[in-house]
């Protein structure tokens, strides 16, 4: 099978965590080929996320590195079967690949966890807010491209309100709330969307206001997507080239301590969603 020309995150998270069994296990590429009758080169591949790899190679891996954690075990064997062309597929060679990745991540996530300090998060967001901060950040992106930019992110929302919607929760700062990205009309459907998906279950919200004391977070956008399994677990950070996507266990745990700190400084849900309510009424 040749080698796949672009890796997709989860892709590219599966090979990692068979690499990680491999050096726990002590073993070096070649001799893993050896097992395999494959080559080091083409483990590398498989690690790196550029070659798919079967249900028996995975046990025979697993078997080989003594794993014996059988939810990992079973863990990735459905990573590496998954065969799920999600909504974002028809956005692949359309919009920036980190589009698609993030929704794969989402979708394919048991709860999500999300702080956010300067925008409303992207899964509450109504379409005329995103083309408002789309337009605001890239100002010269043709009008087709920002129409898919849009669209692509009301798809996300499936994520929380489908057939099978994933446990959110997520922590908005006041300062998201109350900037106003577009005008005064926006602003108010943009709030009242959020109460919204409070009050059908989609979201549990909570507000840092700005009267909190000791608050030091204001410069933290993160969202922590729950794996199948703790080890699968993925945290999504905002970097200068893009997302960053995180799977080493102590920046994990980094940000696990990150959110529940941030969540201390914030009001109740109760308390939240009449704050809300309040500001709507402002606008």
């Amino acid at each position: 099978m040749a080698p796949r020309s672009h890796a997709t995150a989860r892709q590219v998270r599966l090979g990692t965590e068979l690499r990680r069994l491999r050096e726990a296990a002590g073993l070096k590429a070649r001799e893993v080929a050896g097992l395999l009758n494959s080559t080091s080169a083409q483990i590398s591949q498989v690690e790196l996320g550029f070659a798919g790899v079967s249900e028996e190679r995975v046990r025979r891996l697993a078997a080989h590195y003594a794993c014996t954690d059988e939810a990992l075990i079973e863990a990735l064997v459905a990573m590496a079967t998954d065969r799920t062309r999600g909504w974002w597929e028809e956005y692949r060679g359309v919009l920036p690949p980190v589009f698609q990745d993030t929704a794969e991540v989402e979708h394919h996530a048991t709860s999500l966890r999300e702080v956010v300090v300067t925008y409303v998060p992207g899964l509450l967001q109504i379409p005329d807010y995103a083309r408002a901060v789309y337009t605001y950040v890239h100002p010269d992106l043709p009008e087709s491209e920002l129409t898919s930019w849009v669209e692509h992110r009301m798809m996300r929302r499936t994520v929380i309100q489908g057939d099978n919607p994933v446990r959110y929760e997520t922590l908005i700062h006041e300062c998201a709330l109350r900037v106003r990205v577009s005008n005064r009309s926006v602003c108010r459907a943009q709030l009242q969307q959020i109460l919204d998906e409070i009050e059908q279950g989609h979201a549990t919200v909570r507000v840092i206001p700005f009267d909190q004391d000791g608050f030091g977070g204001a410069g933290i956008s993160m969202m922590y997507a729950g794996g199948p399994v703790p080890q699968l677990d993925t945290g999504l950070r905002d970097a200068p080239t893009g997302v960053a996507f995180i799977d080493a266990e102590a920046q994990l745990k980094h940000l696990r301590r990150l959110f529940l700190k941030m969540r201390a400084a914030s009001l109740d849900p109760t308390a939240s969603r009449d704050f809300i309510h309040r500001l709507t009424k402002e606008q």
